[in-house]
């Protein structure tokens, strides 16, 4: 099911930036910087219930030179285009002023589905201070505060209700119908995705599968190769369009974090020319994010030179060393250097991924790793990982339960991780690792046990050994 995309948009200070962080649940928002693109955007994933959805946080406007500052509108402008609903945040102290007036006729020209939040409400009756917003002419506002959570899921639940279902319906794409290994192929602007597609699935070979009900854009490619089924996904498209007018490729966050999402398999084009860049570890951070399997392809390999190669396996040394796991290919995308070996990674990186493993080899590679390198101590208390199972496939997901394991230390973990990617070969692919703390049975319940009923028994306990010890030499007596 695709992802409702939601804007945020409103004055400086208004709450938005709370709000998206409320929304996201996460502090450590995606900030993409792109040239040529919209600025200082920041993304971040939710979901309430069974509905996900992505949020885009704006810069604020002014709304007072021409209506809105020119300076924003540009960013702004991109970040409403590519959503499927905008919330207009006001901040509900300041009441109603010209630039929130100026700022909704300017959302107006969009024809989104706007929805008006009425901000830092708390401690204010709600009727009260709706009421002047009532003649901007965009319905009935939500009443919310975003610092403290007041009334922002019935808000949010409210929106996806009104738009998610429009959004399945025009974007979702049925994946079961096309069997195979999905790869999403991400990069910069003009790094060679386009040419690189193109050579995977054979030079002769016109793209001209656009399925319909993709999403926003992207493209999916189904082909095969090798006996094996694959589906392509470009986020910016194989072929240009033309009324296109720029030469790079267009480019949006939005459609990348929509293409890992669907994919099984991740390849991050990377342009060797320019060496790894910002916003090279920006999508790398998104893939990440995605938990999908990783292949870093370095395109243009064959047009460097000998400092330029050495200066780029530096940077992929120092740079990359959190994602070890991945590896990296040198390829070229316009004459096929390497690409033949790219599939064997792709391959390789899949069906590592959808491995299925037994809970007894879990357990076994587990009580060997606990043996190896003892948990640390918690307040003077040995953490006990007692055993685990495996919770899902593409990304593994290992489910450890024990006492104490959730003040486990992220070294550890780290160890945990390296221990089981070994042992059951998941190249490529990221392996996470929950803790299920075991909970204590007798938790909760109340001993009726006291010290004068314990030494009462005690008392009774010795009596009755010293009768029993007298009894057996008298027997013996008898029987001579």
């Amino acid at each position: 099911m695709s992802k409702t995309v939601i804007a945020l948009v409103g004055r400086p200070n208004v709450g938005k930036s709370t709000l998206f962080n409320r929304l996201t649940r996460s502090r450590d928002a995606i900030v993409a910087d792109y040239p040529g693109l919209t600025r200082d955007r920041q993304y971040g994933t939710g979901r309430v219930g069974s509905s996900p959805y992505i949020v885009v946080d704006t810069g604020g406007l002014s709304g007072e030179q021409e209506g809105v500052d020119p300076l924003m509108a540009g960013q702004v402008q991109s970040a409403i285009g590519e959503s499927d609903a905008v919330l207009f945040l006001v901040d509900g102290r300041a009441g109603l002023i010209p630039a929130d007036e100026s700022i909704a006729g300017y959302i107006r020209h969009f024809n989104k589905p706007v929805y008006l939040l009425v901000n830092k409400a708390e401690g204010h009756k709600k009727d009260v201070i709706a009421n002047e917003f009532y003649q901007m002419g965009l319905g009935k506002p939500f009443v919310i505060s975003s610092a403290h959570g007041d009334n922002v899921n019935e808000m949010i639940e409210s929106v996806l209700s009104d738009v998610a279902h429009d959004v399945e319906d025009e974007d979702a794409l049925d994946l079961d119908k096309h069997p195979g290994i999905r790869v999403a192929v991400i990069g910069r602007p003009n790094v060679g995705k386009s040419t690189l597609i193109n050579r995977m699935i054979g030079e002769e070979r016109v793209v001209a599968f656009d399925m319909p009900g993709t999403t926003r854009d992207s493209i999916y490619v189904p082909f095969e190769r090798g006996g094996e089924l694959y589906t392509l996904i470009d986020t910016a498209g194989v072929r240009r369009r033309k009324n296109i007018k720029e030469k790079i490729e267009k480019f949006s966050i939005v459609k990348a974090i929509e293409a890992m999402e669907s994919s099984n398999v991740v390849v991050l084009v990377v342009d060797g020319s320019e060496g790894i860049t910002d916003q090279d570890l920006t999508l790398l951070g998104l893939a990440l994010e995605s938990g999908r399997g990783l292949v870093i392809a370095i395109n243009k390999w064959d047009n460097l030179t000998k400092d330029q190669r050495a200066k780029i396996k530096h940077e992929l040394e120092y740079k990359l060393h959190f994602v070890d796991y991945a590896k990296r290919h040198l390829i070229s995308a316009l004459h096929g250097t390497g690409v033949g070996d790219l599939f064997k990674t792709i391959n390789a990186v899949y069906h590592a991924a959808m491995k299925q493993v037994s809970t007894s080899d879990l357990n076994r590679v587990l009580e060997q790793a606990v043996l190896d390198h003892q948990p640390p101590l918690i307040s003077g208390r040995r953490v006990k990982l007692r055993y685990a199972h495996l919770g899902g496939l593409n990304p593994p997901r290992v489910i450890v339960h024990g006492t104490q394991v959730d003040k486990l230390p992220q070294a550890y973990s780290k160890y945990l991780m390296n221990v089981f990617r070994k042992a059951f070969k998941w190249v490529g692919t990221p392996v996470m690792i929950e803790y299920k703390v075991t909970s204590n049975p007798y938790e909760g319940r109340k001993s009726n046990f006291t010290y004068r009923k314990g030494k009462s028994e005690s008392q009774a306990e010795n009596a009755y050994l010293k009768r029993k010890k007298k009894k057996k030499p008298q027997q013996k007596r008898r029987s001579s």
